[in-house]
């Protein structure tokens, strides 16, 4: 009588892990189908910071001269597109995990067909993080091929300045994710446009952090879109040294917190 064969355990881990990390991605490939039809939406994302980049980068820049940075002089202009390409990652994400969100889980109620599905909370919030990483990282990069065009990419470090971005996208993706679950109207939207505008204007993007008031330039070393501008601006321009890294760590820990948060918070509001 011969003995039984004795066969391999079988990896009963390694489909549901794949699983789990593909699942995200269907939610991203929902949103490519959502958006094939209507594509040419995007184009503002395009067109915005180029048009900033041409007046004020330009126009102003005449009136301005240049600046030191770093100990090197260089054009207003080359001085403001970094803060530039900060702010096209920061909107480009900003708006998939705000507005588009919102719409879908509250009027649309995409998420309720979602969760009957295989995915979780934590799935929905990866997956549309993601899809909005994907999309400023599109228009961060348009804006870095418009720079490169009028010369104003400065150092080898520059082609850093992408995967930056796209750090700078997931700290205000994390972030707006986590605070659309909190909003109940269009209304509050009004809190997200009064956050957005004063970090627009004084995040050292239009001028050096030195001309402000002093006690103005200690708020604004604490503000979000002042450590991408920063990591942007040190990258493009060659200006590097230690402390890019708490700058990047900021970006990263605000994304990552907000996940977190918007991933409770999407399954309290969606399977109570």
């Amino acid at each position: 009588m011969s003995a039984p064969v004795r066969t391999a355990p079988r990896p009963v881990l390694a489909l549901p892990l794949i699983g789990w990390r593909r699942r995200p991605w269907r939610l991203v490939e929902r949103n490519v189908l959502a958006y094939r039809r209507i594509w040419y939406i995007f184009l503002s994302g395009f067109l915005e910071p180029l048009l900033f980049l041409l007046s004020i980068g330009i126009g102003v820049g005449k009136l301005v001269g240049d600046l030191n940075v770093g100990g090197h002089l260089v054009p207003y202009r080359s001085f403001v597109a970094p803060g530039l390409l900060a702010i096209a990652a920061m909107t480009g994400s900003l708006l998939d995990t705000t507005f588009n969100f919102f719409v879908k889980m509250k009027y649309s109620h995409t998420y309720d067909a979602v969760l009957a599905s295989p995915l979780s909370p934590r799935d929905v919030a990866v997956g549309e993080i993601t899809w909005a990483l994907i999309r400023g990282a599109t228009y961060s990069g348009a804006f870095l091929l418009t720079m490169l065009a009028f010369g104003d990419l400065r150092s080898a470090w520059s082609i850093v300045a992408l995967p930056g971005a796209v750090l700078i996208g997931f700290g205000f993706a994390g972030v707006g994710l986590a605070a659309t679950t909190y909003m109940r109207s269009f209304v509050d939207f009004d809190y997200v446009n009064m956050a957005m505008i004063p970090l627009f204007l004084f995040s050292a993007t239009f001028f050096p952090l030195s001309r402000y008031p002093a006690g103005l330039q200690a708020v604004i070393r604490f503000t979000p879109l002042y450590q991408g501008v920063v990591l942007e601006r040190s990258l493009v321009l060659g200006d590097l040294h230690w402390t890019l890294l708490i700058h990047a760590a900021y970006l990263l820990a605000m994304g990552l917190l907000g996940l977190r948060v918007a991933s409770k918070r999407i399954g309290l509001l969606l399977q109570p």
